[in-house]
C-alpha cells in the first residue's frame, strides 16, 4: 500500500469583489474564494502548492504549524525565509509533512493580508493508523475570522502613520459569514446539517487577525481531542477559547433533541484596549428538525470571562501515550527569559501631539524588517543584514507585572537573532509585562512545537516555579497565549536548521515589532543540515 504521494495545489492569488455588512468592496483572495481552499493531505506526503501573484500586492504563504524540516524555503515569512512574490510572479512551495497529523491553517504572511487569505489544512493519519479517539461519522472546518467594511490595508497604514492603534474589524465570521443581519443580502449566515445520534469532528480554527475567540455550540458538550495538530487528552467542555493562529479538534455527539442550535464566536478581551464586540453566530440544524422550530440560543461568555478561558487553557494535557509520546526536553542548553511589552518609540511625522507613535518588543528590542530575506543572509553568509546577539534576558530587569513601570518606555529597534547549536534544548520563558498595560499575546514558533511546561500570574520565579513544571504530559503546540499579567514556560529541542520566526500573532502587535527570530545552524550529519534553496524562491 502507498504510504505517502505528492499532492498538487495551484494558488491563484486574485481580486474579488464581496459583499458583507450591506457594503461591497474587492478584497484579495486565493481563487476568488474566502476563506480560501482547504488543503488535504496524510502524513508522510510531499505538498507541491503553485502560487501565482496576480494582484498587485508582493504576496508570501505561511503553512502555520508545519514543522518545514530542512524546507525553511517554504514556510513563507516575508524577509524571514523568502523574499515576497511579486505581481505577475509565481513559487512553488515544495515541503513533506514529517511526524504531523491533524488541523493546522495557511495564510498571507505579508503586510495584514491573512485577513482574507487564509484556510485549512487537514493532515490525515497515515493510511491504516486510526485516530486515538472513536472514528467520527463526518467531519467538519470552522474558519473563524474578522471583517473589515473597509479596505485592511488602509487600516494599518493610516494607524501606522499616526502612530495610534488601527480601526478594529466590523464583524467576526464563521466560515466566511458574520452573524445574520436580516437588513442585508446572505442574511442566513452559516449553517450545518447534522443527523441525529452522531458523532462530528470539527476542525475549528482561528484565523482572525487581532482576537481571541470563545467557541461554543448551544446545549452541547465538546470533547476536545487535540490542538495545534497535536492529539491531547480527551475532555468535554461547553466553551473552548481560541486565539489567533490556534487550532482545536473536537468532537460533538448530536445526542438533543432534533432542533436548531446557535454556534457562537465571541472575544475574549484581557486588556483594557478597544475590541470588536461583535460576536459571530452560526446555526446547528438537526436533519429532521421543524421548520419552524426556534433556535436554542448559545450563552456567550462575559468578554472578560477570564474564569473560562483558564479552564479550559488548564485542561489540556498532552496525549503521551506508546505512539504519541511527550518528549519533553528534561535538560536545558538556553535558558531565556523573553519580556513581552509594549513601548513608545519617537516619530516626528506621526499625526498626534506627543509625536510618538506605539510599538512592542521582545527584551525591549523593537524588531526592523530586513529589506532581503534573513534565511538567504544566512545560507549564503550575507553581512550588514542581521546580528545574532538578541537579549537572553532583559537588561535591566524590574517589576514585569507590577503598578509601577519604568519612566522610560521607550524602546531599542534591531535585526538581532538569537544563535542556536543543532539539537540543542531551548526553554523560553515568556513573560508579560504591564507596560502600557497588560495583555494577553499569543505567540507562535516557526519551525518547532514546544511545550507549554509551566504557566502563573505574577512574575516568574526562577527558583519556586520551575518546581511546579508538568514535564511529564504538556501540552504540545506551535501557538501559545501568554497571560495578561502572567508569564508561559516553553521548550523546544533546536532540530531543524534555519531561521525560525518567534512573534505575536496578533497582527497589529507584530506590525508594531513583537518578534524576533531564532537562527539553527547546521548539524553535522548530511541530513541535519538546511537544503539549498529552489531556483524559483522569489528575488527581493
Amino acid at each position: 500500500m502507498v504510504q505517502s504521494e505528492v499532492r498538487r495545489y495551484k494558488f491563484n492569488v486574485v481580486m474579488k469583489n464581496s459583499t458583507k455588512l450591506c457594503s461591497s468592496k474587492q478584497v484579495v483572495t486565493v481563487n476568488g474564494r474566502f476563506p480560501g481552499p482547504n488543503i488535504y493531505a496524510r502524513e508522510g506526503d510531499t505538498m507541491l502548492i503553485k502560487v501565482v501573484n496576480h494582484v498587485t500586492y508582493n504576496m508570501s504563504i505561511h503553512w502555520h504549524g508545519i514543522r518545514q524540516l530542512r524546507t525553511g524555503w517554504a514556510d513563507g515569512p516575508a524577509y524571514i525565509t523568502q523574499c515576497p512574490i511579486q505581481a505577475g510572479e509565481s513559487y512553488v512551495y515544495n515541503f513533506t509533512i514529517s511526524e504531523q497529523r491533524g488541523t493546522l491553517l495557511w495564510h498571507a504572511h505579508i503586510l495584514w493580508l491573512r485577513a482574507t487569505i487564509h484556510g485549512a489544512i487537514i493532515i490525515l493519519p497515515k493510511h491504516g493508523l486510526p485516530y486515538p479517539f472513536p472514528k467520527p461519522h463526518k467531519e467538519e472546518v470552522l474558519l473563524l475570522g474578522e471583517w473589515w467594511k473597509s479596505d485592511v490595508e488602509a487600516v494599518i497604514d493610516e494607524a501606522m502613520a499616526s502612530g495610534n492603534a488601527p480601526n478594529v474589524s466590523d464583524a467576526h465570521t464563521i466560515n466566511g459569514h458574520p452573524a445574520p443581519n436580516s437588513n442585508c443580502l446572505g442574511k442566513g449566515g452559516y449553517t450545518l446539517v447534522v443527523t441525529p445520534a452522531k458523532t462530528y469532528l470539527l476542525r475549528i480554527i482561528n484565523a482572525a487577525l487581532n482576537t481571541e475567540l470563545f467557541f461554543k455550540i448551544a446545549g452541547h458538550n465538546l470533547t476536545v481531542v487535540e490542538v495545534d495538530a497535536t492529539y491531547v487528552k480527551p475532555f468535554a467542555i461547553d466553551t473552548i477559547l481560541l486565539a489567533p493562529g490556534q487550532t482545536t479538534n473536537v468532537l460533538l455527539t448530536t445526542d438533543r433533541l432534533p432542533a436548531r442550535y446557535q454556534i457562537t464566536a465571541s472575544p475574549f478581551k484581557s486588556s483594557p484596549v478597544t475590541i470588536d464586540n461583535s460576536t459571530a453566530t452560526a446555526t446547528l440544524i438537526y436533519a429532521g428538525a421543524p421548520a419552524s422550530a426556534a433556535t436554542v440560543l448559545a450563552d456567550r461568555p462575559a468578554q472578560n470571562a477570564t474564569l473560562i478561558a483558564d479552564t479550559f487553557t488548564q485542561s489540556l494535557r498532552g496525549l503521551n501515550s506508546a505512539a504519541y509520546p511527550s518528549l519533553v526536553p528534561l535538560q536545558i542548553d538556553h535558558s531565556l527569559l523573553f519580556t513581552i511589552a509594549l513601548g513608545f518609540a519617537d516619530c516626528p511625522t506621526c499625526d498626534n501631539s506627543l509625536r510618538l507613535r506605539v510599538v512592542a518588543d521582545i527584551n525591549n528590542v523593537t524588531f526592523v524588517m530586513p529589506r532581503i530575506a534573513l534565511l538567504n543572509a544566512h545560507f549564503f553568509g550575507i553581512g550588514g543584514v542581521f546580528t545574532d546577539d538578541f537579549p537572553a534576558r532583559p537588561a535591566a530587569p524590574f517589576d514585569f507585572t507590577g503598578a509601577k513601570q519604568p519612566e522610560n518606555m521607550r524602546t531599542m529597534s534591531g535585526t538581532r537573532l538569537y544563535r542556536l547549536a543543532f539539537n540543542s534544548t531551548v526553554q523560553v520563558v515568556l513573560q508579560g509585562t504591564s507596560m502600557i498595560f497588560p495583555e494577553n499575546h499569543p505567540i507562535h514558533l516557526h519551525g518547532s512545537n514546544f511545550f507549554a511546561v509551566g504557566k502563573g500570574l505574577g512574575n516568574f520565579d526562577p527558583d519556586s516555579d520551575p518546581k511546579r513544571f508538568n514535564l511529564v504530559d504538556p501540552v504540545e503546540r506551535n501557538t501559545i497565549a501568554v497571560p495578561s499579567g502572567g508569564w508561559v514556560a516553553i521548550r523546544f529541542r533546536a532540530d531543524n536548521p534555519g531561521v525560525w520566526f518567534l512573534h505575536c500573532h496578533l497582527e497589529v502587535h507584530t506590525s508594531w515589532g513583537l518578534k524576533m527570530a531564532f537562527v539553527v545552524d547546521n548539524g553535522k550529519r548530511p541530513n541535519e543540515s538546511l537544503l539549498p534553496p529552489p531556483n524559483d524562491l522569489p528575488k527581493c
